[in-house]
């Protein structure tokens, strides 16, 4: 009672009181209504009962439709997950992949596999940095000496040694891709790295499962980015054309068997000539035989014995138009 003495106090207190007044009233007399004038009642409460109802079914409606969404999306993530399922066991319950028929003509053009176990060391050490080096710039490496400064890519890097070659490996059989990839990336104005020129002569059909390429690989890509191949056989040419071509800035990719390079068979380049006369080379499996200097007539005596595809030596150049 004392709040109350103070002057204004009651007017706080006041509104609420009323409001509760009329409401208590206010009940009562619905209360009654519905007792003594049930029709009266019912008009008076039919559109608080009607918004009611309709908020009711309001209510069913969402509901139902949340219900349907998620039996959608349940049964839509059972049926993908069927599927999956599905598709897996049938990828593990496959047999194995049949190796391919090789027709007498398909023997001929395989590589053979790369193996360079137990190989003869180069004839020379390391050439001195002025007639040879390996070069790094933005990320991209270089061989220096030569004709051009080759772009330069290791097979056996981490960066490439598992990228896939068909269902091999770039750094066990992709001496092939790796060495066009280096021939493309020097002579023409497109950059390809061993990756992505290994799914492209998959694509191709260059790829030898278990045998490394075919070696169609090289005339057929040196087409595919416009440069000329001409076939340098052996018993067909003599070393001083040899040493003319590479003189003039062509590179020549060959075909080496067993030796210095690989004890299977292995895809090289031959990428210039150092002052005395002895060949600078491009090894894609080995940067430490890309950076000494070798005798032609040794490269010769190694290069494979069969011939296919103009193969084993190859002269790559710029196609000129007149």
């Amino acid at each position: 009672m004392k709040n109350f003495e103070k002057p204004g106090k009651w007017k706080r207190h006041i509104l609420p009181v009323l409001l509760l007044a009329a409401a208590c009233v206010g009940t009562v007399e619905l209360v009654v209504c519905a007792y003594q004038a049930p029709d009266i009642y019912a008009a008076i409460t039919a559109p608080v009962r009607s918004l009611a109802h309709h908020a009711g079914q309001a209510g069913e409606l969402v509901w139902a439709g949340l219900q349907q969404h998620t039996d959608r999306v349940v049964a839509e993530g059972v049926t993908r997950l069927q599927t999956g399922l599905r598709k897996l066991d049938d990828y593990l319950s496959r047999p194995p992949e049949p190796e391919p028929e090789l027709t007498p003509e398909l023997q001929e053009e395989l590589q053979l596999v790369d193996d360079d176990t137990d190989l003869a060391p180069p004839p020379r050490s390391r050439a001195d940095y002025s007639v040879t080096a390996l070069l790094s710039r933005d990320g991209q490496q270089y061989l220096t000496g030569g004709s051009h400064n080759l772009i330069y890519y290791d097979q056996t890097a981490s960066r490439w040694a598992e990228e896939p070659y068909g269902s091999d490996t770039i750094g066990h059989y992709g001496c092939g891709p790796t060495a066009m990839a280096m021939v493309v990336s020097t002579l023409t104005q497109t950059s390809i790295d061993p990756a992505e020129m290994a799914r492209l002569c998959v694509d191709r059909g260059y790829w030898a499962k278990k045998h490394g390429s075919y070696w169609s690989i090289v005339p057929g890509i040196a087409e595919e980015y416009g440069l000329t191949c001409t076939s340098l056989l052996p018993e067909e040419t003599d070393k001083e054309v040899i040493l003319h071509h590479l003189s003039t800035g062509q590179l020549l990719v060959a075909l080496v068997g067993p030796g210095h390079f690989t004890s299977g068979g292995h895809f090289i380049l031959l990428r210039g000539l150092s002052m005395d006369g002895t060949i600078l080379v491009a090894d894609p499996a080995s940067p430490d035989r890309s950076l000494t200097t070798w005798d032609l007539d040794l490269i010769l005596e190694e290069l494979s014995a069969s011939r296919s595809s103009g193969g084993p030596l190859w002269a790559v150049s710029v196609t000129f138009t007149p």
